[in-house]
């Protein structure tokens, strides 16, 4: 038996559109219970990654397993079922709903009325304890009742995580978690995912290199939609190919992200 146990694995995963090749023969292996980037040049094919592993986009060729389960072939709503959900992707925040209700709306399919908005507010007082449960993992009880669009920027994303973690994924996908963030919410962002991935997997495609050097126990390089470099921080940020495909400026941030 293998020393690491994968809970994702995909195998000569490819897409390509009209001629253009946008992945390229991916193999991931995602171990169970790791923070897992996704890194690399915009175009680079890490968003068409996450499409592909999610089912928004179907692989021209190759294979994608879950928990040694082929689900390739599967739809949307049963990767979501089996396990696998992404974040900041389903995970929309109704502004004028408050953060509790947001987390409720993303629990209702458990009861099969994620689209009976008609239903009195009394059928949903079920989910108000997972939820509160959801909202003190992220350091949001205190904004419970508050209006979503009222939340500052960084809050806002602790909320779609929330609603991500109350629906109590295996496997977290976490697409761009900091982006156009300032300082103090990139460290709020950062200690959040750090906190949530306890007794979960992250796999997260992220830009900023210092968020991925303090996290990330594995780190895949995509270039053209090909993986060039994986392995720990270290040894990813001082490969050629990688320094070369940042093309120097990001070569900086590569070397000074620790």
């Amino acid at each position: 038996m293998a020393s690491t146990d994968f809970i994702l694995k995909t195998s000569g995963l490819t897409k390509s559109f009209s001629g253009f090749t946008a992945v390229s023969n991916v193999n991931l292996n995602v171990a169970r219970g790791s923070i897992h980037a996704l890194i690399g040049p915009n175009g680079a094919g890490k968003t068409t990654c996450f499409n592909l592993l999610t089912k928004f986009l179907e692989p021209s060729s190759g294979q994608i397993l879950f928990n040694d389960v082929d689900i390739t072939k599967a739809r949307p709503s049963e990767i979501a079922r089996r396990g696998i959900i992404r974040s900041f992707q389903i995970s929309a925040v109704f502004p004028h709903m408050t953060a509790l209700e947001n987390v409720r709306i993303g629990l209702q399919q458990e009861l099969g009325i994620s689209f009976q908005f008609w239903k009195s507010e009394s059928a949903l007082d079920v989910l108000n304890e997972r939820a509160m449960m959801a909202l003190e993992q992220v350091g949001l009880v205190s904004f419970a009742n508050e209006l979503a669009v009222n939340l500052p920027y960084g809050r806002k994303r602790a909320l779609e995580i929330a609603v991500t973690v109350a629906m109590n994924p295996e496997l977290m996908l976490l697409d761009e978690p900091t982006q156009g963030m300032g300082h103090e919410d990139v460290s709020l962002v950062t200690d959040l995912i750090k906190k949530v991935s306890a007794g979960r997997t992250v796999l997260m495609v992220e830009h900023n290199m210092k968020v991925v050097a303090n996290i990330a126990d594995t780190i895949s390089v995509l270039q053209r939609g090909e993986v060039i470099a994986e392995g720990a921080y270290e040894s990813v940020s001082s490969n050629p190919q990688v320094m070369e495909a940042y093309m120097g400026t990001v070569e900086t941030e590569l070397q000074s992200a620790h």
